[in-house]
């Protein structure tokens, strides 16, 4: 598993618009993609950080060609709400010990 650790830090008065952007592009890469989905933390009031889990790094790499239209307006809204995107960290799972992966199986 493959996973990629992002920073967003996100203009005054911009949050809602953003964590709307954040769903809708996150459930299109779910679906047209191939993603395993994101979680989205608050670290302050302007500043996020996002953790997007992908069944391969290959995958990841290749992603983007199958959204659709729609996609580019949502990531459009997506930049014009930050100040800055990053990502901070890409990352190979060595261990999977949250509970929605083994205690609910």
């Amino acid at each position: 598993m493959h996973i990629v650790i992002y920073s967003f830090h996100v203009r005054e008065g911009k949050q809602t618009q953003f964590e709307h952007a954040w769903k809708t592009l996150t459930d299109l890469i779910y679906k047209y993609e191939g993603s395993l989905g994101s979680r989205l933390h608050r670290k302050d009031e302007q500043h996020y950080i996002a953790y997007a889990q992908w069944p391969s790094k290959q995958l990841f790499e290749n992603a983007g060609s199958k959204l659709p239209p729609e996609a580019d307006g949502v990531r459009k809204t997506m930049r014009e709400s930050c100040l800055e995107i990053q990502t901070l960290h890409e990352l190979a799972l060595v261990d999977d010990l949250l509970a929605d992966s083994i205690y609910e199986k």
